[in-house]
Parts: structure tokens; C-alpha cells; sequence
């Protein structure tokens, strides 16, 4: 699990730069609330707000990031002050949080803005609960979050300001599902069963943490789209929860809210989360735990008994998660798949037709977009195979397969990446088409379930790297004719 974590790729060293400034808006925004002279409940509120301002706000653009970054607090405040002005009230505290889970989970229907805004009123509503709020703090707490926002603001505009500022190429995609068809519908439904079960059972555990059960539920829902996903991401929170525990046991316990070294820990702890995010969700959960002990060291509760009733909270949120998504509503990992298969094959043909409007002379072709499109699609599909090749999945064949696929589509990003650099001879363009209108073929073969060719038309006898590459995309998709074959229909589910 380690390696998997140092020697990931990281190109551009993205992830390096993206947890360092992670950590850079976190720590300006704690000092910038203790300048303000908040006290430790207020520095804690303001740096969460800091880190999930960085965290989950993932448009493409700088504009698109800095319009979302500006409506985070539009949702976050009145639900600060519902859950403090409901803290007395435990019918209305948890009927609305029931109703935050399920329209936060819903609201990913807009995409990355209505992603990032139901994180944050999630999660400002848990931190309410985490704190024990009551009305009397909501002037502090309130400063804090706008302060820390800011700061975090202009360390991601200002400070240190890297993303793309060029919007990415659009990909046509298939028509919205409506209703239950559609995936954030579904999920929305199971969310909010599985996180009134976490609250009912985890309020027999304990009736002062209940709200960690609540909270590992929403956690395990977001970012995933099937299944078999979200019941290997409960396995995973609850094996990082284990390993965070015994950490916690060994660093936090000791430090015992010691101000220096309990500083120095929080902040490895926030680069661990934003660097480890990408590539092993076990990993991320170890280090949300030791964060989590840490600061309730520095809030004087913390406790061998605190992590164990903590182990047993997320134990009761991933049993939740697990039966909503398995009882209610089933999202199959094998329709998640098709879909983002089908989608990852439109990125290939719109790569190959854009490279041949560059040669055509189209100024407004931009065949590196569309690579990089590709390149997100593919991500989505390693997601949604994730179950299937995941050790301890019981399917050998459906793995065999997912693997197969996994690396034909990787053929394909890989050569329409070369064919993108190397088509610089316009000599070459109507040998380009041609094997243009053969990539669309057999994308649309292989999208719509019908038989696809088995074989990729011959190998060019001259034409240069170029032709070369376009008919290494053509092998690629052909391979793919015999894994992608299905004996069965599903219904079309869209995110």
C-alpha cells in the first residue's frame, strides 16, 4: 500500500504541488484566524473551511473555480446556523441533516460546482456537530469560515495559481437519463436511507458521537457511481479507519494536544490528505483520522475509548452504505462501465477527427484538448472496472476482461497521443480521413453493442509515423470487439 502511494505517477508533479498548496492555504488561514483573536473552536472552523475550499473545488477553469469558491459560503452559513440553532432540537437537527445528505448527493447532478457546494454544506453541518455548536458561537464561527475562505481565495488565485486557464474540449455526450434512471438520483435515495440508518444505529452507540456514523456513510457516496464502487470504498474507509486509529494510538495520543507538535502533525496530516486523494482512499482515511484525533487533542477530549468509539461509528456508516447500495435502487458496476466505455470511445474518435481538422487547416482545432479529454476518460473508467480487478472480487472472468479492456483503451490514448504529435504533414490527411471514418465506425459498432470488426484494415504501406498511429488506434479498437460483447442489454443510467 505504500508503494502504491510513493510511486504512483505524478506528471507535471501535480499532486506534489497540489498538497503543498493545500497545506500553504490551511496553515495561512489558522494564523490568519488567530491574528483575528478566534479561539481553538474558531481556528479549527476556519481551517477546515480553508481545506475543503481547496479540496473539493475542482472546476476546469480559473473563472469556473473562483465563481464556486464564491458560493460556498451562500450554502455553508445557513446551514451553520441551522445546525446551531437546531442543536438543542434532535428531531429537527437530524431531520436536516437527512435532508443535507440527500441534496448534497443529488446536487452532483450539475456537475464539479454542484459536486464541490453539496461537500461544503455537508460538511459544515458536520463540523457543527464536531464542535458542539450551539447559537452563542455563530458570530465566530461565521468570521472564521469568511476569513479563512479568503485567504484560501487568494492563495489559490493569487499566491500560487497553476490550474489551466484555457477551457477544455467539450465532448459530445449522450442524452440525460431523468428520474431513477439517472445515477445521482438513485444515489441521492440510497444516501439518505443509508445515512438514516447510520444515524439511528449510531445514536444507540453513542448518543454524543452519532454524527461520525452519519459522516463515513456521505463519505463512502461521494465519488463513486456503482455498486460494487461504493462497497470497495466502505471496505477501504474502514481499513484506512483501522490503520488511522492504531497511528493515532501511537502519535496523538502521546502529543496530547501539545500546541507545537500537534501543529507540525495537523499539517503532514492535510498534505497526506491532499496528496494520497488521487491514488489510495485507504491511505487518505488514515491520515482524516490522525487529523481528526489530533484536533481533539487540541480540544482536550481525545482518549484511547474516543478512537474505539470512532472505529465502531464508521463500521456502523459502511454497513449503511453497503446495505442501501446493495437493497435499494441498484446502480450495477456493469452498466456504470458500458457507460463510461461508450464515453471513452467518443473521445477517440473525436481525438482522430480533430487531428485531421488540424491538418485540414482548422485554426481552431486543438488535438492536445482532446487528448487530455481523453485522458479524463479514462480515469472515469478505471474507476468504474476498479470493483472488478479490486483482490477480492469474486468475478475471475469479469476481471480478466475489465484488464483486457483497460489496456486497449490505454492502446488507443496512447497512439491517438502520438498520432497527435506526429500528424504534422498535410500530405497526409486524406489517408487521415479515411482512417478517421473507420475509427467512427468502429466507435459506433462498439457503443451501440453490435458487432464490431475483429480485425483493423492493413497496415500503410507508407504514409509515415502518423498513418502508423491511426492504425494502431484501429488494432486497439478492434481488440476490443470481443470483451465489450455482451449477451444483455442494460437500461441507459446517467451521472
Amino acid at each position: 500500500m505504500l508503494k502504491k502511494v510513493f510511486a504512483a505517477p505524478d506528471p507535471g508533479r501535480a499532486r506534489l504541488r497540489f498538497a503543498t498548496r493545500g497545506v500553504l492555504g490551511v496553515v495561512l488561514a489558522v494564523v490568519a484566524s488567530g491574528l483575528a483573536g478566534h479561539s481553538t473552536v474558531g481556528a479549527i472552523t476556519g481551517g477546515l473551511a480553508a481545506l475543503l475550499a481547496l479540496f473539493t473545488v475542482t472546476d476546469t477553469t480559473i473563472r469556473s473555480q473562483a465563481v464556486t469558491t464564491a458560493l460556498l459560503p451562500v450554502v455553508g452559513l445557513p446551514l451553520l446556523a441551522a445546525a446551531a440553532v437546531f442543536h438543542a432540537d434532535p428531531v429537527a437537527r437530524d431531520l436536516t441533516f437527512l435532508a443535507v445528505v440527500g441534496v448534497g448527493v443529488y446536487a452532483r447532478r450539475w456537475g464539479p460546482r454542484g459536486h464541490s457546494l453539496g461537500v461544503f454544506a455537508f460538511m459544515t453541518y458536520f463540523v457543527a456537530q464536531f464542535l458542539d455548536a450551539g447559537p452563542g458561537r455563530l458570530p465566530e464561527l461565521y468570521a472564521a469560515v469568511l476569513l479563512s475562505l479568503g485567504v484560501a481565495s487568494l492563495t489559490r488565485f493569487g499566491l500560487w495559481c497553476y490550474e489551466r486557464r484555457d477551457p477544455p474540449a467539450a465532448v459530445p455526450a449522450p442524452p440525460a437519463a431523468r428520474g431513477l434512471a439517472r445515477v445521482t438520483t438513485r444515489q441521492a435515495v440510497q444516501a439518505t436511507a443509508g445515512a438514516g440508518f447510520a444515524l439511528v444505529v449510531g445514536q444507540l452507540v453513542s448518543g454524543e458521537r452519532w454524527y461520525w456514523a452519519v459522516g463515513a456513510t456521505w463519505w463512502i457516496f461521494v465519488g463513486t457511481t456503482s455498486r460494487g464502487e461504493t462497497l470497495v470504498r466502505g471496505f477501504r474507509r474502514v481499513l484506512g479507519t483501522v490503520v488511522g486509529v492504531g497511528a493515532a494510538l501511537v502519535v496523538a495520543v502521546p502529543v496530547a494536544g501539545a500546541p507545537v507538535p500537534t501543529a507540525a502533525l495537523v499539517a503532514l496530516c492535510v498534505f497526506g490528505i491532499f496528496y494520497t486523494a488521487a491514488v489510495s482512499y485507504s491511505w487518505m482515511m488514515l491520515c482524516v483520522t490522525l487529523l481528526a484525533s489530533l484536533l481533539y487533542g487540541l480540544l482536550g477530549a481525545l482518549t484511547p475509548g474516543l478512537l474505539a468509539l470512532r472505529l465502531a461509528e464508521t463500521g456502523v456508516g459502511a454497513l449503511g452504505a453497503a446495505i442501501a447500495v446493495t437493497l435499494l435502487l441498484p446502480v450495477t458496476t456493469h452498466g456504470v462501465t458500458q457507460a463510461s466505455v461508450r464515453r471513452a470511445l467518443r473521445c477517440v474518435h473525436v481525438c482522430t477527427t480533430e487531428v485531421a481538422a488540424r491538418l485540414a487547416g482548422d485554426p481552431k482545432a486543438d488535438p492536445a484538448a482532446r487528448v487530455a479529454e481523453l485522458e479524463r476518460a479514462l480515469g472515469r473508467v478505471r474507476l468504474a472496472v476498479a470493483p472488478l480487478l479490486h483482490p477480492l472480487s469474486p468475478m475471475p472472468g469479469r476481471k480478466r476482461r475489465a484488464r483486457v479492456v483497460v489496456a486497449l483503451l490505454d492502446d488507443c490514448a496512447r497512439e491517438v497521443g502520438a498520432l497527435a504529435a506526429a500528424a504534422v504533414d498535410p500530405r497526409a490527411l486524406p489517408d487521415l480521413r479515411d482512417a478517421s471514418r473507420r475509427v467512427e465506425a468502429a466507435v459506433e459498432a462498439l457503443a451501440g453493442g453490435d458487432a464490431a470488426p475483429s480485425h483493423a484494415a492493413p497496415p500503410p504501406a507508407a504514409g509515415g509515423a502518423a498513418l502508423a498511429h491511426a492504425h494502431g488506434v484501429e488494432s486497439a479498437l478492434a481488440g476490443l470487439a470481443a470483451p465489450l460483447r455482451t449477451r444483455r442489454r442494460l437500461p441507459p443510467v446517467a451521472v
